[in-house]
């Protein structure tokens, strides 16, 4: 099971930097009429709760920057922001750095108990790392979901 957990986040980690491939700057920071986020933000919202399950709540170092969580966490915006965010670029070297980072620390160990159970906002709760993980494929679906729904708005479709 742990190696086809692994290649399951590795597939769906592929899909969101595919998607996210092809995107220019510009379109990235743009936030959708009617919307509250951007493609950036979609990206590094991936990444900031990913660093969340994968190494934070198991009580491990992870590598979130400071500003981070003011940018990316639940409930924030593009709109209140500051100081500007790290670029596109910037998330998508860090997205995919991240899934190495996760199968290098938890290969093999996917069986141990978090410190403390965490139930999400859904209302699951999460007890082992393998539960974490897997808990992030469907964090991780419904943000790409997003990632390609604000692509179809903002960038001109190529012609026939």
């Amino acid at each position: 099971m742990s190696s086809y957990l692994f290649d399951q986040l590795a597939f769906v980690r592929g899909q969101t930097l595919q998607a996210l491939q092809d995107v220019p700057e510009e379109a990235a920071a743009a936030v959708p009429e009617g919307f509250r986020n951007s493609i950036q933000w979609q990206a590094g919202h991936i990444y900031l709760a990913q660093e969340r399950f994968a190494f934070v709540l198991q009580g491990q170092d992870g590598d979130v920057p400071p500003a981070f969580p003011a940018w990316f966490g639940a409930g924030s915006s593009p709109a209140a922001w500051t100081e500007p965010a790290p670029a596109l670029a910037e998330l998508r070297e860090r997205l995919r750095a991240q899934q190495e980072r996760i199968a290098a620390r938890w290969k093999g160990r996917l069986h141990e108990g978090a410190p403390a159970p965490y139930t999400t906002s859904t209302g699951l709760t999460l007890a082992t790392t393998e539960a974490f993980l897997q808990f992030t494929l469907y964090h991780e679906g419904m943000h790409f979901q997003a990632i390609k729904m604000y692509k179809a708005m903002l960038l001109p479709r190529p012609r026939a």
